[in-house]
């Protein structure tokens, strides 16, 4: 078997198909994995340019699979969107929020009749911003619902782009796994989900600032997860485990240094509404606090047994999220080895996920990138992303029950079992994270003997506080290969291949 090393950085690079044997079994679609004669080393495609390719062609995928929707249903008859399970909100809200009368968001009042009652933008400014600049590109020499597909279509197009940075930014965060971004290239959720909404914005940018942190740059991972939270809100989340990680290995200053980044950038991009526009500014974050239980949530099963809304919502929304996060700060301070920063990140999304009064189907798309870091197997992740797909059929199943007079669709019952399959792998996939953090021989990042590779300033770094006795040597963080046969390596440099590969460094370089 010829190695593999990054053209850039010389890292030795591994191969999912000689140590995943769902990988390896689905290569043999394209020949195999790569043999002993394979001469990847003078190709110019290199795993970042091909994990582009590959995002592309899934994200072209998964807006021909909107086609029937583009194609009129969003406009003609309530029930085919959902029946062709083709919905985005885009199409609707180019009218709905005012884009298509020339409003601007925040600064503008969106008259009643055009937006059910709703007076500003329910959207955090960034993703505003993103909004009006599609609206801007959109041509308006045609009718409405010429300009409303030709509105999706604009911002497709920017979210297309923006799924490639993600997935770069994935490849680029575990310098020897790039094809780990594989999983997040074909995940289906990618696919079926991308063009809902624009959460696809918050994505790109948390990813890149995890390859910022993984990079020791912790400013600017800070001012990317700013951005982010200016986007979305749960972004901010990535702060409790990055918390916990530098107390654990007494590396506060570069959590300073990220924190101050983020408020920095928030502040810079939401200071110019918040202050001229407060009203506006205000409407997400009241908004969601107004919001009750809805779909794809454990609160709207309850609601809907009750036959009546919950009293207190947030409190026991608030509660649960609270009890989550205190039982991933006991797993962060009182495991073996200090986690791996990937692992805690996607815990603490899916926590809130989990937890919140609301999980919009395009909501998959905030794990997907955590979940090929934190635990890339091919099989699990395959389990997980049939358990959304599955969710993703049914919500628009049942809202095409709820909207047609034939009864065509997903009964109340049937759409609770959809939500509770959606829950429990979801769960599932979070307990087999736990497992690897408290039996760190599992985890399949360091079954090479890599300490934390999104890590940055933390990766390598011995452990200076913890609930337990822990090893606060030098590298005390370090974990040696699992026993067992040398792992084949795969060359896909711009060179030849070496006659012999030399052996991994102890510890992955930085930058």
């Amino acid at each position: 078997m010829t190695s593999q090393r990054d053209d850039r950085s010389g890292d030795l690079l591994v191969s999912p198909t000689t140590e995943d044997a769902v990988a390896a079994s689905g290569s043999e679609l394209i020949g195999g994995p790569p043999g002993r004669r394979a001469a990847l080393g003078v190709s110019w495609w290199t795993p970042v340019r091909v994990l582009a390719v590959v995002m592309v062609v899934m994200f072209a995928l998964g807006m021909v699979q909107k086609y029937p929707c583009y194609d009129g249903d969003w406009f003609f008859g309530a029930n085919a969107q959902y029946t062709h399970a083709c919905y985005s909100d885009i199409p609707h809200l180019y009218q709905g929020r005012g884009f298509a009368d020339g409003l601007h968001p925040y600064f503008d009042k969106i008259p009643p009749e055009l937006s059910n009652g709703m007076d500003h933008l329910e959207y955090p400014v960034l993703t505003g911003g993103l909004m009006q600049l599609a609206a801007w590109l959109t041509p308006d020499d045609g009718d409405l619902q010429d300009e409303a597909r030709m509105f999706w279509f604009v911002n497709a197009s920017l979210l297309m782009v923006l799924a490639v940075v993600a997935v770069v930014a994935v490849a680029r965060t575990h310098r020897r796994r790039p094809w780990d971004a594989l999983l997040v290239a074909l995940a289906p959720g990618m696919a079926l989900t991308g063009t809902i909404n624009w959460d696809m914005l918050a994505v790109a940018l948390t990813a890149l600032a995890m390859c910022l942190w993984s990079r020791s740059r912790p400013g600017w991972a800070g001012v990317l997860l700013g951005l982010a939270t200016a986007a979305k809100l749960y972004p901010v989340l990535l702060f409790g485990p990055l918390l916990l990680l530098c107390l654990r290995a007494n590396r506060l200053r570069a959590f300073g240094t990220a924190f101050g980044g983020a408020v920095a950038a928030w502040l810079l991009v939401n200071l110019p509404v918040m202050i001229p526009a407060t009203d506006g500014w205000s409407k997400f974050y009241t908004f969601s606090q107004e919001r009750g239980e809805d779909y794809g949530t454990f609160w709207l099963i309850l609601m809907q047994q009750r036959h009546e809304a919950l009293d207190h919502l947030n409190a026991y929304a608030s509660a649960a999220m609270l009890l989550a996060c205190a039982g991933i700060a006991v797993l962060a301070l009182y495991a073996p080895r200090r986690p791996r920063f990937a692992q805690l990140a996607f815990l603490v999304v899916a926590a809130f996920a989990l937890t919140n009064k609301v999980y919009s189907p395009q909501y998959v798309l905030w794990l997907i990138p955590l979940a090929a870091l934190a635990r890339p197997r091919w099989r699990d992740f395959l389990i997980w992303q049939v358990a959304e797909a599955a969710y993703f059929l049914g919500v628009w199943m049942y809202l095409a029950d709820t909207v047609s007079e034939k009864g065509r669709g997903l009964t109340e019952g049937g759409y609770h079992l959809a939500i509770a399959v959606h829950l429990l792998g979801t769960l599932w996939f979070c307990a087999l994270v736990v497992r690897d953090v408290l039996v760190p021989e599992c985890d399949p990042v360091r079954a090479d003997g890599s300490d934390d590779p999104s890590g940055g300033v933390l990766d390598g770094a011995p452990d200076a506080f913890a609930l337990r006795s822990v090893d606060r040597s030098p590298g005390g963080g370090a974990l040696p290969p699992l026993a067992g046969p040398p792992v084949p390596q795969v060359h896909w440099g711009t060179t030849a291949p070496p006659s012999s590969p030399p052996p991994p460094p102890s510890a992955p370089p930085r930058d």
